[in-house]
Order: structure tokens, then sequence, then C-alpha cells
């Protein structure tokens, strides 16, 4: 821990810092040692099997920010299926910003896809922010595509949350979903099934989509 501490400082860079933390201001700068992301990634991918990064994944929770999403990378070289669910499972509940929830996303887990349904299931149950932003990460990027099915869209709509970073990916889940089934997911639009905060947030991102057309964009205008 020690080692892996003291090489993240020697990759510090202390005007990246600044930037971040004007980014998370869930975060305390204190906690910002300064790494840069793809050198957070080169560390993960050479620590990836090592003794230590199996210490390192066991040491939690984590005092910087950065060790945090190194232990999201890592996690996402796990090529096991249920060994990964359990590593996010212990990790979770210590993670406090969006970009580290928003940084993990193992190859493995799509895998066995209904399994991986009935875990997402209970990380949208949870009473933690940043697991259930993470449930619905899943649901935006494994389930809006061939797998995609009403009730997940349903399920998303279904969460009531006053915490800002739900419902900001729950407006990106639908901004999304109109790019990818936009016939299939209107109707929560049209209807208004969304509270009003997500049903604006949803409408305003799905507007500054390539993927979304004029003429679509023109409709989704007039539902704000």
């Amino acid at each position: 821990m020690t080692d892996i501490r003291h090489r993240l400082f020697a990759l510090q860079d202390e005007k990246y810092r600044d930037f971040q933390a004007k980014l998370m201001p869930t975060v305390d700068k204190n906690k910002i040692i300064g790494v840069r992301t793809p050198a957070l990634r080169a560390l993960a991918k050479e620590l990836r099997g090592s003794d230590g990064a199996e210490d390192f994944l066991l040491i939690l929770p984590h005092r910087y920010y950065e060790e945090d999403n190194l232990h999201a990378f890592l996690i996402e070289y796990i090529k096991d299926f249920d060994t990964c669910v359990a590593a996010l499972d212990a990790f979770l509940p210590f993670v406090d910003n969006w970009a580290t929830c928003d940084s993990m996303n193992p190859k493995c887990l799509i895998s066995q896809p209904k399994k991986l349904l009935a875990h997402t299931e209970k990380w949208l149950c949870s009473d933690h922010t940043y697991t259930i932003r993470y449930g619905i990460g899943v649901l935006m990027r494994h389930f809006l595509d061939e797998r995609f099915e009403l009730r997940f869209a349903q399920r998303v709509a279904a969460i009531r949350s006053d915490e800002y970073y739900v419902n900001m990916m729950r407006a990106w889940y639908f901004a999304t979903a109109l790019a990818k089934q936009y016939d299939a997911v209107l109707p929560f639009i049209e209807n208004r099934v969304l509270d009003a905060w997500t049903h604006a947030k949803a409408i305003q991102k799905a507007c500054e989509s390539y993927r979304i057309t004029s003429e679509q964009k023109e409709y989704l205008r007039k539902l704000k």
C-alpha cells in the first residue's frame, strides 16, 4: 500500500488536481492527489494479477481519490463474473463521487446477462447514491441495444430520489434511450412519467446528442 501511494504521488500534477477538484464537489480537495487517468490505467495494467494488487483490493476504505480509481481499474481486469461482482459489492459502498462510479465497466459482467440483471436490481435497491447510480449505468451500457426490454426503462423511471447524482444518471439513461430506442421510450416523455427535474434534464441531454435527429429534437423541445 505504501509503495502504491508513493508511486501515485510521483505522478502528481497539482494543476490537474485543482481542475479535478472543481469537477467533483463531493470530494474533499485534500483527498485528490492529481493523477491523470491514462497514468492510473497504466499503473493498473502493470499491477494487475500481482500479489500487491490483490492486497490493495482488500484495503478499504482508501484515503485518496486516485486510490479509489486505481481500485476501480483493477476490478476491470477481473475475468470471472462472480469474483468481479463480489469485488464491486465490496467497493461500491465506499465510492463517493460520480467519476469513480462511472469509470468502472468490467467486460466480464455482460458474459452472464441474466445474473447481471439480478445483481443490478440489488444495486438499484441500495440506499447509497453511487451504488444506485452504478446500477442505472449498467442498464444504460448493457441493456439499451439488442438486450433492451421496456421493463428496464420502467425500472429506472420508478426510482425516486432527492440525490442529484442519481437523478442526473436517470436523465442520462433516458437521453441515451431516446437515441437508441426512440419509439419505445418516447411515451415516458410524452406522458411525463419522470419527475419534473429529470424529465427536463433528459430532454436537454437528448437535444444535445448528435444521435437524435433534428425533427426528434424539435418535438422533444415541445414536451419540456
